[in-house]
């Protein structure tokens, strides 16, 4: 069973002007010489972490990670303007230009996943392949899931809180009812909502593994921010059309695939990993009985690394 490699440092780190008023914040790691891989975080609230760059064997990777708009090291943090789809499209295409890269392996989960996906249908001439882990596609059916009439029955006590914090005449209709309060002037429900809704977040992603924050903990601004970029996107559609994504499979069938799903993910269920598979029958299609949503655990740390190990050979020949 394979493992993460070794902790490694960036060789480079830099800050890339968008023509906004965002800067992205992007590293590079492993072998400057070797085959090029970008690594999308999910969220869209998240960032990159230093374990990110350990699914790649750093002797035969040029390892690149990059901070979405307002997220991680990116500046400023939370910033919600010229924060779309596309515009995290371009910043690719802008990093790829930047370090005057052909072509590159796209790795990606979760929301990561539906980045690189739809990144793929723009520039598929520059995508050597795709790993695309915790199938998310972003439509209508996969927001109700986590955020209506879905997870809410495998986690309830969670699920209450989180309808609690809103204020009662929003709880009827929750996901307004969460933007109500963040985007609202009443600091308190603000924070008390944020709260909330990270925890229900994490209590999805992580199952038996959540560790609830002690009582009487207050969110911080960051969660505050963070909650609102998530809602960001999800309110609105994830500035993509309904099934955006599966419908324009058709121009990812040259691309090698590999599909990478846990059978035990809340957060992103089953039914979306094989409805990706369907549109890529051509896809290399794995699904692991045991994993959940995160990209951790043995059994999902193995198939990422084999993923990367078999591209690896694929591509250097």
């Amino acid at each position: 069973m394979k493992i993460l490699y070794p902790e490694i440092k960036p060789y480079q780190s830099f800050f890339l002007e968008t023509g906004s008023e965002h800067t992205v914040y992007v590293e590079q790691s492993g072998n400057p010489d070797g085959i090029p891989v970008i690594f999308l975080h999910g969220g869209p609230c998240s960032g990159t972490r230093p374990d990110h760059r350990r699914f790649f064997n750093p002797d035969l990777y040029r390892i690149i990670l990059f901070d979405q708009r307002g997220c991680g090291l990116s500046l400023p943090f939370g910033e919600l303007d010229n924060n779309t789809t596309q515009d995290l499209i371009d910043d690719m295409e802008r990093i790829r230009n930047h370090l005057a890269i052909g072509q590159w392996l796209v790795f990606g989960g979760s929301w990561g996943g539906a980045l690189a996906l739809l990144y793929a249908q723009q520039h598929k001439d520059r995508v050597t392949g795709l790993i695309i882990r915790a199938v998310f596609l972003a439509r209508q059916r996969d927001l109700d899931w986590f955020a209506k009439d879905g997870a809410s029955k495998i986690y309830p006590e969670q699920w209450q809180r989180l309808v609690e914090s809103i204020p009662e005449q929003g709880q009827g209709n929750l996901m307004q009812g969460v933007c109500d309060a963040l985007w609202g002037e009443d600091e308190v429900a603000k924070r008390r909502v944020a709260k909330e809704w990270m925890a229900w977040g994490g209590q999805v992603a992580l199952g038996n593994d959540y560790q609830p924050s002690p009582k009487g903990g207050h969110a911080t601004e960051q969660m505050v921010k963070q909650a609102c970029m998530e809602l960001h996107y999800a309110r609105h559609h994830y500035f993509i059309e309904e099934n955006q994504i599966l419908d324009n499979c058709d121009s990812l069938l040259e691309i090698p695939t590999t599909i990478i799903h846990g059978r035990n993910d809340f957060v992103c269920p089953m039914e979306a990993g094989y409805g990706l598979h369907k549109a890529l029958p051509n896809a290399e299609y794995i699904v692991l009985p045991n994993a959940g949503h995160i990209a951790q655990g043995k059994e999902m740390v193995d198939a990422l690394v084999t993923a990367t190990d078999t591209f690896a050979t694929k591509l250097a020949v």
